[in-house]
């Protein structure tokens, strides 16, 4: 139990309630107050009649449930709205109560669980929300129905000094009667802090004090607060009066006994019970550790320090909260692979085929694994690099970690920082807290068992910068940092571990969110998307095998060829990564699945009209070419964070003055239209525009797809391309895009993410891209497979991307502006 805003039940077995539905009750808020005050009651209510006990607005109360009036009615009304009218008994041996021998004032309560008890009873948990009276009776079977109005309560005194004196009275009193009194359970104290509605705390403390019904049902009737309040106040000081005369009372008569003697008794006691019960013994326990202690390789200065905290614990009293802190720190001393590392497989050829056989493509990647393992077999021994994958989801970069591991014969351990804001889950807690713990990079190699795994980082884009526990982003540069990590400081172990020898890597999917700081302690790797043709055989050579795996199935049970693959990819993903079409094999798979399960005829070998049979109709066609025939439409280039798109620019020009600029663009793309603009201005003869049309006409350009944001200056060129195409009516030739920044001098400037760019072109079928010439080295760098079929045109001045791009023919019929 913490300081949490929650409460526990008093009158029923917090133990029975909490192992059938392990949730907490929440403490009743000022807001929900305020929210349960304005809300009406129901004109009519079923009675439940209370023999021992009155329950008050906000209160939390068990009731078991034995008289088969109150089932019935409990049953109904927890099918039904779960709001029914508690009432006290006026005296609690009448076994079939009438609205006579009820109380007047009750409590409108709502059903929170039902929970059916061990012994066989039903024992309901309700909530008191707003006090009412009890109206006319409408009904007797099969349970007590009446009318009820509402009861006001006077709360003008609220805001008084002497009221909240009172409050704070009740409170400072309430939690030295929890204090005093053994038989309350010390989370009262907590509810107690916790509750910030003075109402409510009038009502609770009303509602747990050792008071008779009829003195609860006296408090419950008062409509006035204050007085209310003031009642409370005088009940809980005869309460304490009671308390301290019996504490008195019990001090006089009780024997002192010698604190030493009796730590001595209790620990002789305890030994005996281990031994009789077959267990380990305290010193045996530490006689063990010491033993273990010596088989471990470490240095001096660990082993003085271990020795010194196994004395401290040897002089602690096991029972005390600390105890376990340190048996703790002790054990992962113990536990930690000092100076154990697993031997590396220097058998650069066999790594290769693992890596090969794991992940088709991504040669950059497996190039530098195998560069490390060659410098690892030609030296002997150094310091692990940081890598860290970035690219777009579901291209293979966490998977790549345990590849790696198998090829350099390590142990592999995994890692998610996303989300992660707590500093300590990667510098530990401090010793000084109960319950404290190392950081989940020493738990993590604790698992291993070496000090040289491969260590995935998943999602370190992801990881918080700053929060009120910390900052983790920075808590990682000693991590990350290949100078500094071979000591690195744990709060909890306060010893320095070297980290120099595990090979991290960290995977990310925008690079840009990660701290330029951790950025540059990292050796930054590209794994960008996938070409169709590579998709088709990662799907027939590992995601296909392994769906058969997973649903139960043999290869023989199901076979999809390559056009039928290229179909799925082409028609049903459009993503940089295959995650999304191990999805829709899945779901081929679990059609074949079914068939064999329900004794169903199907093809073995799934034909194109199988594939739309099972799938459905393709939905994707949105970054298809539009091969369109009118002026003023442009297909433009974009990065995003899960690879390449296009995008359509599209322009019109109309009777009116201004430009207007639409489809939810950022700021830099609003520039780059406002200087494409500007440029025809300034260049509209070498255009062959006529200035007047400038002067006279209104401009609007739309990104379609105006629900998804978009910026980037990479879309310079295209929009300058659609305006001219528009006020010369001459349109784009077929199947072109472009993308590059402009300036007002004319120039063309470089953008970046080239690959992602040029594979979502030959996603959507285009065959000629207009790039800038400075981009020239970032085309060259990629693997020729990927640019069959695409005729590249690099240029530096905004005129040629207008010659190249625009045919010489105006559009039918268009006249010129």
């Amino acid at each position: 139990m913490s300081d949490s805003k929650f409460i526990k039940l008093d009158n029923l077995s917090f133990q029975q309630i909490f192992d059938q539905d392990a949730e907490l009750i929440p403490l009743m808020t000022p807001e929900d107050e305020e929210e349960i005050n304005k809300s009406d009651i129901p004109e009519e209510l079923p009675i439940l009649p209370l023999r021992n006990t009155v329950l008050f607005p906000g209160v939390v109360i068990p009731i078991t449930a034995g008289r088969d009036k109150s089932i019935q009615l409990i049953k109904d009304a927890n099918a039904g709205n779960k709001t029914i009218g508690v009432v006290a008994q006026k005296t609690e041996e009448v076994e079939n109560p009438g609205i006579d021998d009820i109380h007047k004032v009750g409590t409108v309560a709502r059903i929170l669980k039902m929970l059916k008890m061990p012994d066989g009873n039903t024992t309901v948990i309700i909530q008191g929300t707003k006090r009412f009276e009890v109206g006319e009776l409408t009904q007797e079977d099969p349970y007590l129905k009446a009318t009820t109005r509402s009861v006001n309560e006077d709360r003008s005194q609220i805001k008084e000094p002497e009221f909240e004196a009172i409050i704070d009275s009740i409170k400072s009193m309430a939690l030295k009667i929890i204090k005093m009194n053994p038989s309350l359970p010390s989370e009262a104290s907590f509810a107690i802090k916790n509750i910030e509605s003075s109402p409510f705390l009038v009502n609770f403390v009303s509602s747990n004090m050792n008071l008779s019904v009829s003195d609860k049902q006296k408090l419950l009737n008062n409509n006035n607060l204050k007085e209310r309040a003031l009642l409370t106040l005088k009940f809980m000081t005869k309460e304490m009066q009671k308390l301290e005369l019996r504490h008195d009372i019990q001090s006089k008569t009780r024997s002192d006994m010698d604190q030493q003697q009796r730590e001595y008794f209790l620990n002789q006691q305890l030994k005996t019970i281990q031994q009789e019960l077959g267990g380990v013994s305290y010193e045996e326990e530490l006689m063990e550790m010491r033993e273990k202690a010596a088989t471990k390789k470490w240095s001096n200065e660990i082993a003085e320090k271990f020795e010194k905290e196994l004395g401290r614990l040897q002089r602690m009293n096991p029972q005390v909260s600390e105890y376990s802190v340190q048996r703790n720190y002790l054990d992962l001393l113990l536990d930690l692979p000092w100076e154990e590392y697993s031997e590396d497989k220097f058998d650069l050829k066999r790594a290769q085929k693992i890596l090969d056989r794991d992940h088709f493509g991504l040669e950059k990647v497996k190039d530098r694994i195998i560069e490390h393992l060659a410098v690892l077999k030609l030296k002997g021994d150094m310091k692990s690099p940081i890598i860290c994958l970035y690219g777009p989801p579901g291209v293979g970069k966490t998977s790549l970690g345990k590849s790696i591991a198998e090829s350099l014969g390590r142990e592999y351990v995994r890692m998610s920082l996303g989300g992660l804001r707590d500093e300590a889950e990667i510098r530990g807690h401090r010793k000084t807290y109960i319950g404290a713990m190392p950081g989940r990079l020493l738990q993590n190699l604790k698992k291993a068992g070496t000090s040289n795994p491969v260590f995935v980082l998943d999602e370190i884009d992801k990881l918080s910068s700053s929060s009120h526990n910390g900052d983790p982003s920075s808590a990682m540069l000693e991590v990350l940092d290949p100078a500094q990590n071979n000591e690195f400081y744990d709060n909890f172990l306060e010893l320095g571990y070297d980290l120099s020898k595990v090979l991290f890597v960290a995977t990310a999917n925008n690079i840009s969110s990660i701290p330029w700081a951790l950025r540059d302690r990292m050796e930054m790797i590209n794994v960008s998307g996938y070409t169709i043709e590579e998709k088709v055989e990662i799907a027939k050579r590992h995601l296909l095998p392994k769906q058969l795996k997973e649903h139960g199935l043999k290869p023989k049970d199901l076979q999809i060829r390559k056009p039928e693959l290229e179909k799925i990819v082409e028609g049903y993903t459009r993503e940089s990564g295959v995650r999304g079409l191990d999805k829709q094999i899945a779901k081929v798979v679990r059609y074949a699945a079914k068939s064999i399960a329900l004794e169903e005829e199907y093809n073995t070998a799934i034909s194109s009209e199988d594939v739309e049979k099972i799938l459905g109709v393709s939905h994707l066609e949105r970054d298809k070419y539009e091969n369109n025939d009118v002026a003023g439409v442009v297909t433009g280039l974009a990065w995003t964070r899960v690879g390449g798109d296009i995008l359509f620019i599209e322009s019109i020009v109309s009777k009116g003055k201004g430009l207007t600029i639409t489809g939810n663009l950022g700021n830099v793309m609003k520039e780059s239209a406002t200087i494409a603009m500007e440029y025809i201005r300034a260049h509209a003869d070498v255009f062959g525009i006529k200035e007047k049309s400038l002067d006279e006409n209104k401009v609007h350009i739309h990104v379609p797809e105006g629900a998804t944001p978009k910026d980037g200056p990479s879309a310079g060129i295209t929009m300058l391309t659609s305006l001219v195409s528009v006020f010369t009516q001459r349109k784009v030739k077929s199947k072109l895009a472009m993308s590059g920044e402009i300036t007002l001098r004319g120039k063309v400037l470089p953008v970046g993410g080239i690959k992602e760019k040029i594979l979502a072109a030959k996603r959507a079928n285009i065959k000629e891209i207009i790039l800038c010439i400075d981009n020239r080295k970032d085309v060259e760098e990629i693997n020729q497979k990927y640019l069959k079929g695409v005729k590249f045109h690099y240029v530096s001045e905004m005129k040629e991307v207008i010659d190249i791009a625009l045919m010489k023919q105006k559009v039918k019929g268009a006249k010129r502006f």
